[in-house]
């Protein structure tokens, strides 16, 4: 499994983390910035992230701004990206088990790093259930192409 890593400058020194954890778990990762606690805007590194999943360069992503939530938002304006935003381990969880997220947004200013660790952890390990919720995830395809056009 290959990581696509993203963050600003909130989210910085937990990406670093996460990458230092990563590399503890054997996960090879793809670090698209930033590198830095310099003020930066955090659509322009989920775009470049989420593209690459979508683009097959990596199967899933970790995103991390100050909360989490805008490069949530930005990361899910991507065709074919189910970010979802979690605080806690339930959530990450169900994430991956009934939505098949395939990025991950964590808030590098409302997490811990123990927690945050936990949280990804479960969320690499996890699998989706498939049955019934493949129903729903297809139906979120469906609004993409309705909203998007196209195939």
């Amino acid at each position: 499994m290959k990581i696509a890593l993203a963050c600003d400058h909130g989210g910085y020194k937990l990406k670093e983390c996460i990458k230092s954890y990563l590399q503890e778990l054997g996960v090879e990762y793809i670090d698209f910035g930033t590198y830095s606690e310099e003020s930066v805007d955090y659509p322009d590194f989920a775009y470049k992230a989420a593209k690459a999943i979508v683009n097959g360069e990596a199967d899933r992503g970790i995103f991390i701004c100050g909360t989490g939530i805008g490069i949530s938002m930005a990361a899910n304006k991507v065709r074919g990206i189910r970010a979802a935003l979690c605080y806690n381990i339930f959530a990450a969880e169900m994430s991956r088990r009934h939505n098949n997220a395939n990025v991950l947004c964590l808030g590098g200013r409302v997490l811990g790093e123990e927690l945050a660790k936990a949280i990804v952890k479960v969320w690499l390990e996890t699998p989706f259930e498939g049955g019934r919720h493949e129903r729903r995830i297809n139906k979120i395809a469906e609004i993409e192409k309705t909203e998007y056009g196209g195939k």
